[in-house]
């Protein structure tokens, strides 16, 4: 089955699972809390969750708390994050702060947050054993810890001049990756409690996951409005220090690297000046390094899979790294 046949599938029973527990009272809570989960998305941390563990031999439905709980998380963090980042568009449709406003949006984060941990229970009902379900609790836990840690670094990162690379692989992994690794051992949980396959599996989603932050880095400056369904240069206007950013920071003459200090964080920044910083970045050679960079973690995400089970599910998870460096969107 090919990768995108494979992504629909996922998507479709993950979603049918997720509107049949999320819902309650008052109506307009659970709209704003489903409203980005609605408007689309690629489902990839769900897909990465299911598809492990079809490569170890269980059945997708056994997978489905699982998957949905970190698509739940995910969710949570994406309304969080637009709130932060004050951003009005997301998959193509206003923000739900953009909607409900900054109250009901934050409850509404608040509420996937708890319903990611009550829907990731239901795998004991799955047969999933008890055991490795409170490992699972465990582990999405974690992650979502070290979720906040991520974004606290984006955002403190902002106001420096001096972010090193490392710094950012740090911060990537946190904010993006830290999740994606969960997925994968989630997966894993499903099937197994051996500690090396584990090992191994977060090995596959870390860099996976590095890898998927630095390509959305690089669509956030080259990447088609359109096809995005979320504005470019939001990052420059927001002062992220962004793989793309550091490395043009690194290169620039001192007066180049000036007039892009000079618009980096201006929210009041015209399009045209966004549009010059984007060419000095570009000058430098940062998308074309920030490409090689995303797909050596894409390697590494391969090579962690190589003793895994030879199988259609294996094959589509190492399909789904060459999407990921690959992708418009």
């Amino acid at each position: 089955m090919e990768l995108a046949k494979r992504l629909e599938k996922v998507a479709s029973m993950v979603d049918g699972y997720l509107f049949a527990r999320v819902k309650g009272a008052p109506e307009q809570l659970y709209d704003a809390s489903l409203h980005l989960i609605r408007a689309g998305g690629k489902r990839l941390r769900p897909f990465v969750v299911v598809t492990v563990a079809e490569m170890l031999g269980e059945p997708p439905e056994k997978a489905l708390p699982f998957a949905a709980s970190v698509e739940l998380v995910h969710n949570f963090t994406l309304i969080h994050d637009d709130i932060i980042d004050r951003d009005e568009l997301r998959r193509g449709v206003p923000t739900v702060h953009k909607l409900w406003g900054e109250a009901m949006a934050i409850t509404a984060g608040d509420l996937l947050f708890a319903k990611a941990f009550e829907v990731l229970t239901d795998a004991v009902d799955m047969g999933v054993p008890a055991d490795r379900v409170v490992r699972a609790v465990n582990v999405l836990a974690r992650a979502t810890s070290v979720v906040a840690e991520g974004q606290a670094l984006d955002t403190l990162f902002q106001d420096r001049d001096d972010v090193s690379m490392d710094e950012y692989i740090e911060m990537v992994y946190k904010k993006t990756g830290a999740l994606f690794e969960a997925s994968a051992v989630l997966g894993g949980l499903v099937a197994t409690d051996d500690d090396s396959v584990l090992s191994r599996l977060a090995e596959y989603g870390r860099n996976l996951g590095i890898a998927f932050q630095v390509r959305d880095d690089i669509l956030g400056l080259v990447g088609d409005e359109k096809v995005l369904g979320k504005p470019v240069y939001s990052d420059l206007r927001e002062g992220k220090k962004t793989i793309l950013v550091i490395y043009a920071l690194e290169r620039l003459g001192d007066e180049e690297k000036e007039q892009l200090l000079s618009i980096l964080g201006r929210r009041d920044a015209a399009r045209s000046e966004l549009e010059r910083a984007a060419e000095l970045i570009k000058s430098t050679g940062a998308v074309e390094f920030a490409e090689r960079v995303a797909r050596d973690y894409a390697e590494r995400a391969r090579r962690a899979l190589e003793s895994m089970p030879d199988n259609d599910a294996r094959r589509a998870l190492l399909e789904l790294l060459d999407f990921v460096v690959e992708r418009q969107r």
